[in-house]
C-alpha cells in the first residue's frame, strides 16, 4: 500500500497513481473544471486571467488544463502558453505541431526496423517445374 499526503489539502490517502491528490480534492477539481468549461462556452473570448477571476480558480490550474489538452485557447495572440521545445505560442498541449512532428520522426528513425529477408531467386534448370504426382 502506497500512502501519500495530498498535495492540495495535506490529508493522508492511498495513492494509486496519477496526480498526488486525494479523491475529495480530485472531485473538487473536476467541479471547478466543469465551472470553467461552462463559463468558456458563454464567454468564448475570455482570457485565462478573466476566466480564473470569474470562476474563482487559480490561473495555474487553468494553464495545467490547457497543457493537458482539456482546454484550448481561442488564439495564440497574447498566448501565455508556449511550446516547451521552441517557445512558439500554442493553443494547447506542451509542444507545437512542428516539434511534435520532429519528435515523432526522431523516434521513428531511432527504432531499428527488422529487414525482410529477400527471397532467393533460383535459376531454372531443365526438367524443373510443376508436375503431377503419380498417385492414384
Amino acid at each position: 500500500m502506497n500512502v501519500k499526503n495530498c498535495r492540495k489539502c495535506g490529508r493522508i490517502f492511498n495513492y494509486m497513481g496519477g496526480p498526488p491528490i486525494c479523491q475529495a480534492c480530485l472531485e473538487k477539481q473536476e467541479e471547478q473544471f466543469q465551472t470553467v468549461k461552462a463559463y468558456i462556452r458563454e464567454n468564448r473570448d475570455a482570457t485565462v486571467a478573466q476566466t480564473a477571476e470569474a470562476c474563482e480558480v487559480d490561473v495555474n490550474q487553468i494553464k495545467q488544463w490547457i497543457r493537458e489538452e482539456r482546454l484550448e485557447l481561442s488564439s495564440t495572440e497574447g498566448a501565455e502558453i508556449v511550446c516547451e521545445s521552441c517557445g512558439t505560442p500554442i493553443l494547447s498541449g506542451r509542444y507545437c505541431d512542428k516539434c511534435k512532428r520532429e519528435m515523432a520522426n526522431g523516434l521513428n528513425a531511432s527504432i531499428k526496423k527488422p529487414e525482410m529477408p529477400k527471397p532467393e531467386v533460383k535459376k531454372e534448370r531443365p526438367g524443373e517445374g510443376m508436375h503431377f504426382l503419380n498417385r492414384k
